[in-house]
């Protein structure tokens, strides 16, 4: 796919094909050249950036890349979903499927692989653990270097285990090491629930009040921080911080943090750096490696399409390995060559594996690895290119409807990821029209209490999907608000 290094096949989009070289430079520019692009793109169709042949344009031109992946996923009809109208939303055609930040769509290599090894279970009973193609002693193997991949990682400081919460808290147990005044937990203040949970009470396993060692940092306009006031803070608490832990791109908002610079200030004042990285992985460029973060965690299930309540990722520097740090032990953490002695002497994985408590469960192992061998035909660079393409595009088809009663939230890129953040001034503006949505078959997100989020996977969201998405949600808005977009804006 690569025309030499500046990848000028794409220099005049009026012509030829984008190749992976423009995009991946696009990505490294922070997407600076996205705009342009789409501009040049619509002035050569000579139609309007809305129309749906500007969208079909665009998709013509990624056409033949890598990342152009939507034939290797199941797309849901219009028909099987619970709330389409058949008026508005035809039911044989494909949905607009814009919700992978909430559950990716099923490979269609998922089913084959799964059903191979509840064939091996069959026919093999016990001994498929050690026989047949895929062992399932050593099933994650599988899926640990292109795992490193999507996240900028070495592979040994990869593992793949559990879910979300509980790797978050395996993580706690070996970074958040309280110590006389040095006792402070850092993170956001509007924190995904479940990490403020694992907040809480790995304050009180350690003895602690939770409402003295937790640090909430709160933005200072509206909903998105600063990188400057979260260093801020990190200097402002100095030796009492003992850990600071964010979500990598923010469930909410879509804001995508700074994490070489947050990382890097806590260290600097003598803290641990931990990250939650479910909406990053698959999403954004991640490197967890050069970046020098302590400990990292992710589910599987949003931009890496492993299925709900997938099988969790995990991640420790190389700099821990292989340092005794306090661990929550279990056989699976031994080494290969003697876990099955069953003798009672510690001897762990040098690695990342050293943290496994038990056998992975085979079937949630394939599930994610039908989703990796789709990621293996591109690269994190190029998708990352792709992304800002699209939501460029949907920021710009969108900006007519936006006014006093609806607003972006998402920061501009490159501080954001696939998704973007629409939020509604009135909570029943933001249902009638979500739900209107659902009715012309458009699959997106609400969060409590005015959001909608909308999120255009690079792996298998076109630009004609975007194109469909803000077509209807025009028509939702002035059915939700009964008034036309064009009133509203001058509103």
């Amino acid at each position: 796919g690569s025309h030499g290094k500046n990848g000028h096949v794409a220099a005049s989009p009026g012509g030829g094909l984008v190749d992976q070289a423009w995009l991946a430079e696009l990505a490294a520019k922070g997407g600076a050249n996205a705009k342009p692009f789409l501009e040049e793109a619509a002035k050569a169709v000579g139609k309007p950036l809305a129309s749906l042949e500007v969208a079909k344009a665009l998709d013509e031109k990624l056409s033949k890349l890598p990342s152009n992946q939507r034939s290797s996923f199941l797309v849901p009809r219009n028909g099987g979903l619970p709330e389409t109208d058949a008026s508005l939303a035809p039911p044989q055609e494909e949905c607009v499927y814009l919700v992978g930040n909430s559950l990716g769509l099923q490979p269609s290599k998922t089913k084959e692989l799964v059903c191979e090894e509840l064939d091996k279970w069959a026919s093999l009973g016990v001994n498929g653990h050690f026989t047949g193609d895929r062992p399932w002693m050593p099933i994650d193997e599988n899926v640990l270097e292109q795992s490193a991949k999507v996240v900028g990682a070495e592979k040994s400081e990869v593992a793949i285990m559990n879910s979300l919460t509980v790797n978050l808290h395996l993580l706690f147990v070996s970074f958040f090491r309280p110590n006389g005044k040095r006792n402070k937990i850092m993170y956001e203040a509007a924190a995904f629930g479940s990490d403020y949970f694992a907040f809480e009470s790995q304050a009180r396993l350690h003895g602690l009040d939770p409402k003295e060692v937790l640090l909430p940092i709160k933005a200072r306009d509206q909903e998105l921080l600063r990188t400057e006031d979260i260093v801020s803070a990190i200097e402002a608490a100095g030796d009492t911080l003992a850990t600071v832990c964010f979500g990598t791109v923010q469930y909410y908002t879509g804001q995508f943090f700074d994490v070489p610079t947050i990382t890097n200030a806590a260290h600097k004042v003598g803290a641990t750096a931990m990250w939650d990285c479910a909406h990053a992985v698959g999403n954004v460029d991640l490197k967890l490696h050069e970046w020098e973060v302590d400990g990292a965690c992710w589910c599987n299930y949003k931009y890496l399409n492993s299925g709900p309540g997938a099988i969790g990722g995990f991640f420790v520097h190389r700099k821990h390995h292989d340092k005794g740090l306090p661990l929550l032990a279990g056989w699976w953490g031994q080494k290969q060559s003697t876990r099955f002695n069953m003798a009672h002497n510690w001897d762990p994985e040098a690695d990342a594996g050293a943290w496994r408590l038990s056998n992975p469960p085979v079937l949630q192992t394939v599930s994610l690895l039908a989703s990796l061998e789709v990621f293996s035909r591109t690269t994190m660079a190029e998708l990352r290119g792709k992304s800002m393409l699209l939501t460029t595009y949907l920021e710009s088809l969108l900006r007519d409807s936006f006014g006093a009663d609806l607003s972006v939230i998402t920061p501009s890129l490159p501080a954001r990821g696939c998704q973007l953040s629409l939020k509604f001034s009135q909570e029943k503006a933001c249902l009638a029209t979500f739900s209107a949505l659902e009715k012309r078959g458009i699959v997106v997100d609400h969060r409590k209490p005015n959001v909608i989020r909308v999120a255009p996977a690079p792996l298998y969201n076109t630009f004609v999907d975007v194109q469909r998405f803000c077509a209807a949600f025009r028509e939702a808005l002035e059915e939700a608000t009964g008034e036309p977009a064009a009133k509203r804006a001058k509103a």
